[in-house]
């Protein structure tokens, strides 16, 4: 059987950046990565790779940022009032947290600067504008 949209797979993989970072990999969750094809449950450019593969194929591709977490928006690096951080946070550029939306929705934000009254976040997913590399192997296939 060939992937193709709906079925369910497991696949392990290997997620680097063009430097050769490692960001991500099924080793560092100690299991496979299960999903439906094509119900969102991973990027785009990951999704669309796998299509037409078989059990037991291994592939390696590139997912451009457009096809990832899209491009870095400057728009989405903002100051905001440094007393909305708990006074014990360690402030420091790099610094990754979880920033609350008003819709309830939390979205990973990363310090970038610190001033005597404010702190740059940026709320880009710290992937956008990546190219994204993957190596990978298709271990299962089920129908959904």
């Amino acid at each position: 059987m060939n992937v193709k949209t709906g079925v369910k797979v497991k696949i392990e993989y290997t997620g680097t950046l063009d430097d050769g970072t490692i960001f991500d990999s099924s080793e560092d969750h100690g299991r496979p990565l299960e999903f439906q094809v094509g119900s969102g449950h991973v990027i785009k450019g990951f999704d669309d790779a796998i299509l037409g593969m078989k059990a037991g194929d291994e592939k390696q591709f590139s997912v451009s940022p457009a096809e990832a977490y899209g491009e870095h928006d400057p728009q989405l690096v903002q100051k905001v009032p440094k007393e909305i951080f708990p006074k014990d946070a360690e402030l420091a550029p790099g610094l990754l947290f979880e920033a609350g939306l008003p819709t309830g929705e939390k979205i990973p934000a990363m310090v970038t600067a610190i001033e005597e009254n404010t702190v740059s976040v940026d709320l880009n997913h710290p992937l956008a504008g990546k190219k994204l590399n993957f190596k990978i192997k298709l271990t299962e296939i089920t129908s959904s």
